[in-house]
Parts: structure tokens; C-alpha cells; sequence
């Protein structure tokens, strides 16, 4: 009998997906920290400083932040920061303002 312990498996991506902008708005404006994918390219949710920050993905290198989808240094157009859910719906996502897919984007990892 194998007696090494395992991890229990996270939720599918369809189990982490927002079934509605009210699930989502709940999620983020109660704390919650979203990593998605759209069109490729992906972005995350968190809370820094009190607030709440929609951005590209990105990764330092040689001291200067990059944003993952374009590996062009990051700009401000790279994020939004908005105090509620709903500043941060109004945020451009691979050309679709966000409020219009949240429903549709691949969820890879949410808290709350």
C-alpha cells in the first residue's frame, strides 16, 4: 500500500468559472484573487494597497516588470485600479471590455 500522501485535486476549470457578474462582483469585492486566461493572454485580480488591481500578467526581469502576453516592459495601460468590482469590469481584455466575458474567461485560479 502506497502510504505517501497526495494533494487533493483543485476544482475544474468549468468549477472555477464565474456562472454570472454577480458571482464574480461577490468573489472580488469580498477579497477574492483571480487568475484568468481570454483570447491567450492572461491577467490577474488582487487587492494591493486596499484596492482592488486588474493587470496583464507579468514578470520581472534584470529589475524591470514585463508584461507576459506582449514580453514588452509594463505600462500603465497594463493595468486598472479601480475600489470596486465594477471599476474593474470596465477593463479592456484582448479588446473585449471584461464586464462582456467575465462569464467566458478561463478561470486558472481563484480564492473565495
Amino acid at each position: 500500500m502506497n502510504k505517501t500522501p497526495t494533494a487533493p485535486e483543485g476544482n475544474s476549470l468549468e468549477e472555477d468559472r464565474f456562472q454570472s457578474i454577480s458571482e464574480f462582483k461577490q468573489c472580488v469585492n469580498d477579497g477574492g484573487e483571480v487568475e484568468f486566461e481570454w483570447k491567450g493572454n492572461q491577467y490577474t485580480i488582487c487587492h494591493p494597497e486596499g484596492r482592488i488591481n486588474i493587470g496583464a500578467a507579468c514578470y520581472q526581469s534584470n529589475g524591470k516588470f514585463y508584461n507576459a502576453n506582449t514580453n514588452q516592459e509594463y505600462t500603465a495601460e497594463d493595468e486598472l485600479w479601480g475600489d470596486t468590482a465594477d471599476d474593474i469590469l470596465e477593463f479592456n481584455v484582448s479588446g473585449d471590455r471584461l464586464r462582456d466575458v467575465i462569464t467566458q474567461v478561463t478561470v486558472l485560479d481563484r480564492t473565495i
